[in-house]
């Protein structure tokens, strides 16, 4: 209880009150002194009350005069007994706003932070938080982070806790601030966010405020429905018109939170694409690296981005000259750069080579086998820098060395004996199914790939809790030990087979218990269907049959591109994705046309509705092939030729010299094995029309590139199927004529005696057929029927014929030749 007031001491109280209730101007000292008698004689009032200067603006006009840290920490050194709330938060966005105006170079935060008077701001703020208006609660927060040196800092605890107990009130701008401070502190699964993000879809109808709505878009994503995502993503559409095209921030954002919902919906990034490229001007280096890495993640090309990036990433080079800055922009401007950028980029990077940090030596490891670069000189030099921190990396960038080092053909026995210990000692004590199926699976890139029986219990131990990602890695892992004693120790032990069986028995209860596609997808679209046994990719595509009424437009592009790589003929799937196709492409973005026809053409298959589902598709994209990129044109028409359907417009607007030049200029920046497949197909494509529509009057172009046809064998035949010298009589591209459009026969080439034949045999193997039925997929069929516009009479032998039970001996197997090339039939 506080002590009884002499008169003297009320009077002094009267006469203060009474002052400012007049507005009248009292010294600020006096004030001052007023306030501090006050404090001093009444504790409690002062706590009740909590009287403040007669005007804290002089204070506040002081404080934004200061130029530095040690004026602002004077003023609070000066003034730390009469500071308000608004006061404090004053004071630290002063400091921020100092710091950000610096370079990287010159911060200072750890002066700051270590400051005697920065830690008086921290008492101030903790005393008076509560007092604080919203704005400034959340600003004190942000910044208060950005200056803690502790994990656990008990003013943001305390920050954070009163921003909870005030959030509803928290406008759309301030929640998205503050959804960032928890971001900031990792809090992504907390229930904080899982409440800010019920705030959010609560008022997801109203809001309009695209900029505030995709910082919580990004921060909430990890929380949120499928059918939440949705709404998000509908919304953004609604809205992305409303942004100023300068945006670069806002389509960031919207690109990242893409990202993280693993959906490349192409409306939208081809907004955020336009914005992009409109002020590529203004795109720093670490703009355009985020860019590039969110539009890899996404497998998003844009040929456009990627040749304006390039020319502004070049003018770059020679401004780079420090190792953090130069090996962004290795990593960025490696993959798409010409041969004299990368040589100038290698070149520098070995001066500074010894110089890497352990992060920035894996960057520079994974951006060279993007590029495919195998310099051995440059490999030597970042080893030994991720060699020295190698005790220092996660389990997630030990893969990623180990994958690396793999592609390059990087073989060091001390490095992978380091290695290699190293994956184990952190398999013993991990107990995260994710972390654990990544060790195993770096482990199994290793020269030898045996695990011991801890590793084998650690495995077992984590598969009831594993997702269908998880028993993939492992999967493929353990089949790559057996591959691996196969070849060289002649044995496959009971335990791997077991080990087998048990994920087979987990990945089988885990598809069983999907009740809808969506859950089910969760888990499928990280899985790359052809890592799959067979067993488990059987059961997954019954489950994917199970729920095929639920195939829709939103998810037939995804659907479509997992049945690509699993090579697994399901002809009720491809008729429900033909279907929707038809019925639904006005919902279908045009760009993915290719995704969608690509499982039709890979497993060689025609749905009921041929014609139909062909036409719409190629009808749907017509107005789109002058801005299409090159290489999905390509592609697109490669495909359809496989599938024998040759749309004129279509095939006519690839093959002409403006399409090819830009296509041209789209390969200098491929890697190597990426554009050479692209030129593959380019001529296959090329052959298909010279063949098959030779009407179209589209000449054949790839002598230079391709003179011959490739076959296991060939031989010629006369009448009597007596053979005949092969000399004069062969077919070469080379030969071709001029006109191949005027006569089929002259396609041919040189005539061969009358009665006399010629004959192509190829030996097929199990990557020729579909991997659940013996039915030749699209590559195989289209190269059977070329074979005989030329006149080849194909013997093709497929694997299961020739290694089947039938054929097990060397006589069964020469009467089986005998009878396909020359019809004898042993009696």
């Amino acid at each position: 209880m506080g002590k009884v007031m002499s008169l003297e001491e009320r009077s002094c109280i009267l006469e203060w009150v009474y002052s400012h209730l007049n507005g009248s101007k009292i010294h600020e000292g006096k004030t001052v002194l007023y306030m501090l008698h006050l404090r001093a004689i009444c504790p409690f009032s002062w706590r009740v009350f909590q009287f403040r200067p007669i005007s804290c603006e002089p204070l506040i006009i002081q404080m934004n005069k200061c130029t530095d840290e040690e004026q602002i920490f004077d003023f609070i050194e000066r003034n730390k007994a009469i500071l308000s709330e608004k006061q404090v938060g004053c004071a630290f966005d002063m400091l921020w706003k100092l710091q950000k105006q610096k370079t990287s170079l010159l911060k200072n935060v750890e002066y700051v932070r270590d400051h005697p008077q920065f830690l008086t701001l921290h008492n101030l703020a903790t005393n008076k938080f509560k007092l604080m208006n919203d704005d400034t609660l959340v600003n004190v927060l942000h910044i208060t982070q950005r200056f803690a040196g502790e994990s656990h800092d008990p003013l943001v605890e305390a920050l954070v806790t009163e921003a909870w107990r005030r959030l509803e009130r928290f406008d759309i701008k301030l929640l998205s601030e503050f959804s960032s401070c928890l971001a900031d502190q990792h809090l992504y699964f907390s229930p904080l966010m899982g409440k800010i993000a019920d705030i959010v879809h609560r008022n997801l109808e109203t809001t309009q405020d695209l900029s505030s709505l995709s910082v919580l878009m990004v921060n909430i994503s990890s929380l949120i429905s499928r059918h939440f995502q949705q709404q998000l993503v509908n919304k953004t559409e609604l809205l992305f018109d409303t942004i100023d095209s300068s945006e670069v921030n806002v389509a960031t954002r919207i690109a990242q939170f893409l990202r993280n919902i693993k959906y490349c919906y192409q409306p939208l990034l081809e907004k955020c694409n336009n914005v992009f490229l409109s002020n590529v001007d203004q795109l720093d280096l670490d703009s355009i690296s985020k860019i590039f890495r969110l539009y890899k993640i996404l497998q998003f090309n844009s040929f456009e981005f990627i040749m304006m990036a390039k020319k502004k990433l070049t003018e770059m080079i020679p401004l780079c000259n420090h190792p953090a800055s130069f090996v962004k922009l290795f990593v960025t401007l490696g993959p798409i750069a010409g041969p004299e950028e990368k040589k100038q980029l290698k070149s520098t990077l070995l001066l500074m080579s010894e110089d890497l940090t352990g992060e920035q030596a894996l960057a520079v490891l994974r951006a060279m086998e993007d590029m495919e670069s195998r310099n051995s000189h440059l490999i030597k030099k970042v080893t030994s820098v991720l060699h020295k921190h190698l005790d220092s990396y996660k389990p997630l960038e030990l893969l990623k060395i180990t994958q690396a080092l793999t592609f390059l053909h990087f073989q060091r026995k001390e490095f992978s004996a380091k290695l290699r210990e190293l994956l184990l000692s952190y398999l013993k004590i991990s107990f995260i199914p994710t972390e654990v199926s990544i060790l195993v699976y770096a482990i199994s890139l290793l020269p030898s790939p045996h695990l011991d029986e801890v590793g084998i219990s650690r495995i077992e131990a984590v598969l009831p809790q594993c997702n269908l990602h998880n028993l993939s890695n492992f999967a493929t892992s353990v089949l790559r030990w057996i591959q691996y004693d196969h070849m060289y120790l002649d044995s496959i032990t009971g335990k791997q087979l077991k080990l087998l069986q048990k994920l087979d028995h987990y990945g089988r209860q885990r598809l069983q218990h999907s009740n809808s596609l969506d859950l089910l997808w969760e888990e499928l679209k990280s899985v790359r269907g052809n890592t799959f046994p067979e067993s488990l990719l059987e059961e997954t595509i019954a489950t994917l049959q199970h729920f095929v009424d639920e195939i829709n437009y939103i998810n037939v592009v995804e659907i479509a591109s997992f049945i690509s790589n699993t090579d697994y003929l399901s002809t009720l799937l491809l008729d429900r994705i033909a279907s929707v196709a038809v019925q639904q492409i006005e919902k279908i973005h045009p760009f993915t046309i290719l995704a969608i026809i690509l499982p039709f053409s890979t497993l060689n298959y025609d749905p009921p509705q041929r014609d139909e589902f062909f036409g719409t598709c190629v009808q749907h994209l017509n107005s789109y092939l002058g801005i299409l990129d090159p290489l999905m044109l390509v592609c697109l028409g490669f495909s359809l030729a496989t599938l024998q359907y040759f749309p004129e417009d279509l095939l006519k607007s690839i093959f002409n010299i403006e399409f090819l030049a830009r296509l041209d200029s789209q390969l200098e920046i491929l890697s190597s094995s990426l554009s050479a497949r692209v030129q593959f197909h380019l001529m296959e494509l090329n052959r298909s029309i010279c063949l098959e529509c030779p009407e179209f009057q589209i000449p054949w172009f790839h002598d230079r590139f391709c003179q011959q046809y490739n076959k296991d064998f060939e031989c010629i035949l006369d009448k009597r199927k007596k053979p005949l010298p092969y000399g004069s009589h062969n077919i070469a591209w080379g030969q071709l004529p001029e006109m191949p459009w005027e006569s089929n026969t002259e396609i041919v080439g040189s005539r061969l005696p009358p009665g006399a034949e010629r004959i192509a045999l190829e030996f097929l193997d199990s990557k020729s057929f579909c991997r659940n039925i013996p039915h030749m997929k699209g590559k195989s069929a289209m190269k059977k029927r070329h074979l005989e516009i030329l006149g080849y009479r194909v013997i093709q032998i497929s694997q299961f014929e020739w290694n089947s039970m039938a054929l097990s001996t060397k006589d069964a197997r020469m009467d089986y030749l005998r009878e396909r090339i020359f019809g004898e039939v042993k009696s």
